[in-house]
């Protein structure tokens, strides 16, 4: 077993927000096990994230570390508790205990109205932007728990400004995220005086396959069209999502539990 000062488990750890987050977090000193499935769904009409994608988040993470065995790469499928569970089990073993838990895998589905959006396509959406939320915490929370006190575990979720914004052609997924900020409230309510918070953040339009994917869906060249949306004018990156889950990965976010941060742009605004 490794010693390390603070440990975290990332889902969708292979691109996007939860690629960026690995990195982030290795640059603050934590040692990360990256998860995701890595597989196509064939319910789902674009590429998922493949085994070289998770493998190069490693191998970059690795190198700003300085080790080769700072960030770990894991398999797992947020549908499945007991892969995750398994996952929880890998951190325990490797690094002696885990600090932190992101909940950052998403896909998205739509283009159509909710009425005939397919069946297939529903389920993956709420089984992995808001069960996977749930599977995760399941199986992580405990984990966190089971560091002594005084502890100052960290669950964190990506949601999306799609939980409090009226999308169309989106219905579903913007009930899956709203569905994360309302568990995020009770669970930080949950977890009361435990030493563990529970918070998210909430993104606007950021350059990652989710929004290339929603251009598609809108008959879209690409995802450049969804800057305008945001006062600031420009697509986020995800790094700067990922800072800030970073923060509240952190000691410094200690009096914040239960808050949905929005990083959009202005968005909301």
């Amino acid at each position: 077993m490794t010693t390390a000062t603070r440990v975290a488990l990332v889902t969708g750890a292979a691109r996007g927000i939860g690629a960026a987050t690995v990195l982030a977090l290795a640059d603050a000193d934590w040692a990360v096990l990256a998860v995701d499935a890595v597989a196509e769904d064939p319910a789902l009409p674009y590429s998922m994230s493949t085994p070289a994608d998770l493998a190069a988040v490693v191998d970059e993470a690795n190198g700003r570390a300085g080790s080769a065995d700072r960030v770990r790469p894991y398999v797992a499928d947020v549908r499945d508790l007991a892969a995750l569970e398994a996952a929880v089990a890998e951190a325990e073993t490797r690094w002696g205990g885990l600090d932190a838990a992101v909940a950052a895998a998403g896909v998205i589905a739509g283009g159509v109205p909710l009425w005939q959006m397919r069946t297939e396509q529903e389920r993956a959406v709420l089984d992995v932007d808001l069960g996977g939320v749930i599977a995760l915490a399941r199986a992580a929370v405990p984990a966190l728990l089971r560091r002594p006190e005084p502890r100052a575990g960290r669950f964190l979720a990506v949601a999306s400004a799609a939980a409090t914004r009226g999308m169309p052609m989106l219905a579903v997924y913007c009930a899956a995220k709203a569905g994360v900020t309302g568990l995020i409230r009770a669970l930080a309510v949950e977890l009361a005086s435990t030493g563990v918070t529970a918070n998210a953040v909430s993104p606007g339009s950021t350059d990652t396959p989710i929004l290339a994917e929603s251009a598609r869906l809108y008959g879209r060249p690409d995802a450049a069209v969804f800057a305008g949306q945001q006062p600031m004018e420009r697509l986020l990156d995800p790094a700067e999502v990922a800072a800030v889950l970073a923060f509240l990965a952190g000691p410094a976010s200690s009096g914040m539990t239960g808050a949905v941060v929005p990083v959009d742009g202005g968005l909301a605004l």
